[in-house]
Parts: structure tokens; C-alpha cells; sequence
């Protein structure tokens, strides 16, 4: 089973490089953030001609999130959520969160709060958004289920996601209360399956516009797919994608692909 992570930053510009993402690596589930249209808006005939179902949470301009899943019974998944409970604003599409009946999978995917700046207002947003996906997990999943929890986290857990750590020391992304809130999710029986597959450095998941960053790869891995514990014997392969980053008019976000054997 292939299943996928991706900040698309707009489905309307992207929708080309996710119709030919999707034709190559045929991935069996593919959560997308970032959609930035309402449900109304959203692609799905396009989306539905190669052979794909999407659940779909829209918002008008901003945020937006949505799971694909292949059009065989083995694979249809059942909604579970589409609202984070208790975050401090719920009219936010930020979650989506299915369960896959025929192999016992819960799938959670979601687009964490860019923060905007520390010790701004969109910061304290972040925190207080999370401490709501904290209490969500830990109230929906027992800590032997079978999870997956993936998603633009707008978070870099560690010196080694970041190209240059001592450029990035306390700014938003890479702070200490967000590293310490990515950390506590991690401690609810998770691993960073990228991180476990793959120790060495300069690996990232997005790259500035600006500055030719991808192109120095002045990047940050901000992209997670973290799997519960009982999962991790099952997983064969993480990568970044990059190559849709490389593409004309590309997202800033190259998907997180994960392979398991299910």
C-alpha cells in the first residue's frame, strides 16, 4: 500500500501536477492540504476520471483539506471527522480523519497552522490548535491502533530538518513550544517514519519561492507521516517526491510518499 502527503497550495493551479502525480505512483490514499476552495469548487470529476474518491473539507480562500482514496472496495475508507473539536476556531478546514475497514486503519490528515510569527496572535493560534489535536487523539485512538497522522505540519522537529539551524533559531516553524507540541504527539505511541528510515540531513519537504531555495535546497521538512507504533514493522519505504517541485508553477511543497506492507 502507497500512501502519500501533500501541501498542494491551491488544487485549482496544482490540479495538472496531482492528475500526473497521481497516474505515475498510483497511490493508494493521498491526503492534500492546502486546497484553498470550497467543497463546491473542489475537482472531483477530474479527480474521479483516473479512478479516485475524494472526501473533501473546503474553505473559501484559505486552509482546505481533503483524502483521495483509489476506486476499489479494498480501498474505500469511511469518514470519521472533518472538525477538530475544541480548536479555537472549528469554521477552519484543517482535518480530515477516515478509517479503512477492511485492514483496521485509521487515517488522519491535517494542515497545522503556519503560526505566522512567535508571540504573534496566529502563533498562540498554533498552540492552542494543537492542544486540541492532542486531546482529539488521544479520545478517538486507543494506543495500539492502527495510525497514520500526516499533513503539512508547519513544524520542523529537529536541527536536522532545517538547512540552516542557526539562521532559523527561534522563529516560527522551528520554536521550542512547536517542536515541544510535535514531541508530545510523537509520545502518544507515534514514530516519524521518515526520520526512522532516513538519519542523514539535507532531506526536506519544502522550499522557500524566494531566493532560488530549492534550487541551493534551503529547505526545512515540515511534512510528516507519523505511524503508531504497531505499524512501523510494516513500513518499507519513505521518500520525498521532489520531482513535482521541479515542475513549472510547482506548489513550495514536495509529497511524502510511505509504503507499507499491507
Amino acid at each position: 500500500m502507497l500512501i502519500a502527503s501533500w501541501n498542494v497550495n491551491s488544487i485549482s493551479v496544482r490540479l495538472p501536477h496531482l492528475l500526473s502525480f497521481l497516474e505515475q505512483w498510483k497511490v493508494d490514499h493521498l491526503g492534500l492540504q492546502e486546497l484553498k476552495c470550497t467543497d463546491d469548487k473542489f475537482p472531483y470529476s477530474q479527480i474521479a476520471e483516473i479512478g479516485y474518491s475524494s472526501h473533501v473539507k473546503g474553505e473559501k480562500t484559505y486552509n482546505g483539506v481533503a483524502l483521495l482514496s483509489r476506486n476499489n472496495s479494498e480501498q474505500r475508507c469511511e469518514l470519521f471527522a472533518d472538525v477538530l473539536p475544541g480548536a479555537p476556531d472549528p469554521q477552519q478546514s484543517r482535518l480530515i480523519a477516515v478509517h479503512l475497514p477492511h485492514c483496521d486503519l485509521n487515517i488522519l490528515n491535517l494542515y497545522v497552522p503556519n503560526g505566522s510569527a512567535v508571540g504573534s496572535e496566529k502563533y498562540e493560534y498554533k498552540l492552542k490548535w494543537f492542544e486540541a489535536l492532542l486531546r482529539f487523539v488521544e479520545v478517538s485512538y486507543k494506543r495500539d491502533a492502527r495510525l497514520i497522522i500526516m499533513g503539512d505540519f508547519n513544524i520542523a522537529p529537529t536541527d536536522l530538518d532545517v538547512h540552516d539551524p542557526e539562521l532559523w533559531k527561534d522563529q516560527v516553524l522551528v520554536s521550542q513550544p512547536e517542536r515541544d507540541c510535535f514531541n508530545r504527539l510523537i509520545d502518544l505511541n507515534l514514530v516519524d517514519s521518515f526520520r526512522a528510515l532516513n538519519p542523514e540531513s539535507g532531506l526536506f519537504s519544502w522550499w522557500d519561492y524566494r531566493q532560488m531555495a530549492f534550487r541551493r535546497n534551503h529547505g526545512l521538512r515540515i511534512d510528516h507521516i507519523l505511524v503508531s507504533q504497531p505499524l512501523m514493522p510494516l513500513v518499507k519505504k519513505v521518500w520525498i517526491e521532489k520531482a513535482p517541485r521541479k515542475l513549472e508553477k510547482p506548489s513550495d511543497h514536495a509529497p511524502v510518499v510511505i509504503e507499507l506492507d499491507l
